[in-house]
């Protein structure tokens, strides 16, 4: 068997215990979801996922009742004017951006 190394890291507390209790309901000890990312590190050759600053994209909970129907209001003319792309051509910009 091979030996083992500590990993220390500091975190802060509602973050460390949010996320355990996460990885307690499934059942995934700590010291797994470490080695699997290290693990996902060394075969990626970097970080296995994004790192990023999220997009300017504004979600419905940070809009206003009335920014929301707003946008709703520009969506439908142009649905009604006919200026509107594929779901195929709509999927790929979004598949872009990920």
């Amino acid at each position: 068997m091979a030996k083992s190394s500590n990993v220390m890291a500091r975190v802060e507390p509602e973050i460390k215990e949010q996320a355990e209790s996460i990885l307690s309901q499934l059942g995934l000890p700590v010291s797994v979801l470490i080695n699997s990312l290290y693990r996902q590190i060394i075969m990626r050759g970097g970080v296995p996922f994004s790192m990023t600053v999220p997009s300017h994209a504004i979600s419905r909970d940070a809009m206003s009742d009335a920014d929301f129907n707003a946008m709703m209001s520009v969506g439908l003319q142009q649905a009604k004017a006919n200026e509107s792309i594929s779901l195929n051509d709509a999927m790929n910009d979004l598949l872009r951006g990920i």
